[in-house]
């Protein structure tokens, strides 16, 4: 949808160029005085055309405004005619143009009705059906002439509203596509943030803030490119474009009250949280009461402005009382909001007519908010890629330390005899070289490091009953066993007898407790032989110790560890204890 956009409207605007190179917007005539007014609606004779129109009557009752919207002493009335003669002049191809209109309108020209917006009952009246500009074709005759326009509005508002020109009629496409440049530019960026927004909010943890982030640049885009005139030339659809805009308008304050609970979560900002909640339950009811057909679109508007202006007021008094909490990212962006907010908050005087009407740049909000995101995006980038940059350094530094201190520990072990000519698991020298140099790596690193002791159960009397061969056998595979059990990071020694010691870095004591009781079920299960016969099953006690949890220094691991083995054998045996 938004290459076709772009390519339509690109398409447009070239050729209004190429089709008009002599026009000029500034040969515009503002019709901003004749005007006169007077309220009610006229009756009709038989052929339909207004008794207003074509018998003069009590002049009287029409008086002077300076401009066609909102005469004084309204009270009740939903009715109101406005009528100015023409200017003379040259044109070529004449139109008219409107801002807006509140909210249905007929416009004679003499006796003849040449233009109508929305439909009108029997009683004058009809639904509310958007809110685009018009452009009203003039006969070549017009100068002179008087142009009435019949208005019926429910709204606050009443009349025609913004601007009222006299112009070409290619004049005024080049007039509508200048002036919606700029939307169209901020609106496609604003919508190309709020994707990449929501990317990251799927692959990054801060969810709620890219969140907030993405909804902020998704409704203030859609908003501005339904509010733009040259939407209508893409779509004329103008009520479609109002809910949209309407979508975008009533979500805003939704977005920044998440962005703001996410930056006081640790406060627990229930106010702000029950703010955007308000605001959506007002987003999904009022646009679907006004789809159903219960309520006009435009009657949503006046309550969910008087609702933003206080809930603007407290998000900023928020603000205001902990801004102290707030980093300079995070103050960037409020103020980035705090100028889109105070630029809504002027479109929304300017709609009630509490200030003359002009045109409110939105898009310099909704713009300024958008770069101040991708600055404090690229500052964060390439301050993320300097870290890495950094981390990646210290790694290959820590790697080669390690290397070397493995090299240098290989060397030292090849000159001795370090393996348990029995079993073939390493001795109790190993044992003892390689408990200090992994004390030393967890104690620089800070990295746990757990030492486990193991004694077969009632071993020497399993010798006298079985004989020492049978003994030898059961040694063998214990270690066997242990070696394919543990990891190839940890070291299985046999520190005598019937006692084995394990050296587990990097582990922790619920991790070596976990190691040593899938141990003990598998020798359970397990059943040696000697000379052609099974031997009785065997069972083993364990203690252990771990560092820093129960040790200030690795090398007194080895007495906590007996100390843990010698009270499982005194609690019973076949158990596992740790150190306390």
């Amino acid at each position: 949808m938004r290459p076709l956009f772009s390519t339509l409207l690109g398409t447009l605007l070239i050729a209004v160029l190429l089709v008009a190179p002599a026009c000029d917007a500034s040969m515009a005539l503002d019709l901003d005085e004749g005007w006169e007014y007077r309220w009610g609606d006229s009756p009709f004779l038989a052929n339909g055309t207004p008794v207003w129109v074509a018998e003069p009557g009590d002049e009287a009752e029409w008086r002077p405004i300076a401009f066609p919207s909102n005469p004084p002493g309204r009270d009740d009335h939903q009715h109101a005619w406005f009528r100015i003669t023409l200017p003379e002049g040259e044109w070529r191809d004449p139109v008219l143009y409107i801002y807006s209109v509140d909210l249905i309108t007929q416009v004679w020209l003499g006796d003849e009705r040449i233009y109508q917006y929305g439909l009108f009952d029997e009683k004058g009246e009809g639904r509310f059906e958007g809110w685009p500009w018009h452009m009203i074709r003039l006969p070549e005759s017009f100068t002179g002439k008087t142009l009435h326009f019949r208005v019926f509005s429910d709204y606050t508002d009443i009349g025609l509203w913004g601007e009222v020109k006299l112009m070409e009629h290619m004049d005024l496409l080049k007039y509508v596509l200048e002036r919606s440049a700029a939307d169209l530019v901020a609106s496609a960026f604003l919508m190309l943030l709020a994707l990449l927004a929501f990317v990251f909010a799927v692959i990054k943890t801060n969810r709620q803030g890219f969140v907030a982030i993405g909804l902020f640049a998704l409704s203030s885009g859609i908003m501005l490119l339904a509010e733009t005139q040259a939407s209508q030339l893409l779509l004329d659809i103008p009520l479609l474009w109002d809910y949209l805009a309407a979508a975008g308008y009533f979500t805003l304050p939704v977005a920044m009250g998440l962005m703001l609970e996410h930056w006081f979560a640790k406060r627990r900002p229930i106010l702000l949280r029950r703010i955007w909640q308000f605001h959506l339950g007002y987003v999904i009811v009022a646009l679907g009461l006004a789809m159903a057909g219960i309520i006009d679109l435009s009657s949503t508007f006046p309550p969910f402005d008087a609702v933003l202006l206080a809930s603007l007021v407290l998000m900023f008094t928020i603000i205001v009382m902990h801004l102290g909490v707030l980093n300079g990212e995070q103050k960037l962006i409020v103020i980035s909001y705090g100028l889109f907010a105070l630029l809504l908050v002027v479109d929304m005087a300017v709609a009630h007519g509490m200030l003359a009407w002009r045109r409110v740049p939105l898009n310099v909000g909704a713009l300024g908010f958008a770069l101040v995101i991708v600055m404090i995006s690229l500052w964060n980038f390439r301050h993320t890629q300097d870290e890495l940059q950094r981390l990646n350094h210290s790694l290959e530094r820590k790697v080669a330390q390690r290397t070397r201190e493995l090299e240098e520990m290989i060397l030292k072990l090849q000159g001795f005899p370090y393996e348990d000519a029995l079993t073939g698991l390493h001795n109790r020298r190993y044992f003892d070289e390689m408990l200090e140099h992994e004390g030393a790596v967890a104690r620089r690193n800070e990295t746990p490091l757990t030492l486990a002791m193991l004694d077969i159960d009632h071993f020497k009397q399993f010798n006298d009953l079985e004989g020492h061969e049978a003994g030898d056998t059961v040694l063998i595979g214990m270690g066997r066993l242990l070696t394919h059990h543990f990891r190839e990071t940890d070291a299985v020694c046999r520190m005598g007898g019937e006692e084995f010691g394990i050296v587990m870095p990097g582990a922790t004591t619920s991790m070596a407790q976990a190691r040593l009781a899938e141990l003990m079920d598998i020798l359970s299960r397990t059943r040696f032989r000697y000379d052609g016969r099974v031997l009785e099953t065997v069972s083993i006690s364990c203690g252990l110790a771990s560092y820093p949890d129960h040790a200030d220094e690795p090398m007194t691991l080895i007495g906590f560890a007996d100390k843990a083995l010698y009270s499982a054998k005194h609690h019973g045996r076949a158990r596992i204890e740790a150190y306390s």
